[in-house]
């Protein structure tokens, strides 16, 4: 889902991406209403790509995404093609190599792909993913 979430009190947000996962949540409004976290819940896993705000969706960014209380928080460096995925938990949070959120996959394999959408067509990428994931 592609969305502006907030929670009253809070500096809201819009991430790139942001995904709710598994069957514990509210299934927010299909419109553009701003998704308040204390009624839905916030997004299991909030995702910014990074360009030019690199170094703030580090830092401000990643707190503010502590505070709304999202479970883990993906900053994809644009320029390096590395992914960053933080697990949260009691408004802190840390670096992790797997992801917790979508059962266990390794950022590593998220990199890798990245790196592949470079040089290889759509199609030859998803049978690459489709084969490392079986």
């Amino acid at each position: 889902m592609n969305c502006s979430i907030y929670k009253p009190g809070e500096r809201g947000c819009q991430p790139d991406m942001a995904f709710y996962v598994g069957a514990d949540f509210q299934i927010p409004p299909q419109d553009n209403a701003p998704i308040d976290v204390n009624v839905f819940g916030p997004p299991t896993l909030a995702v910014e790509i990074s360009g030019s705000t690199f170094k703030d969706d580090l830092g401000a960014k990643r707190l503010l995404y502590e505070r709304l209380g999202v479970s883990e928080y993906w900053v994809v460096n644009v320029a390096e093609q590395d992914v960053i995925a933080f697990a949260v938990a009691d408004q802190r949070s840390g670096e992790v190599q797997m992801s917790e959120a979508l059962s266990g996959l390794e950022v590593s394999l998220v990199e890798e792909a990245l790196r592949r959408s470079q040089t290889e067509d759509d199609s030859t990428l998803m049978r690459w993913l489709m084969n490392t994931l079986q």
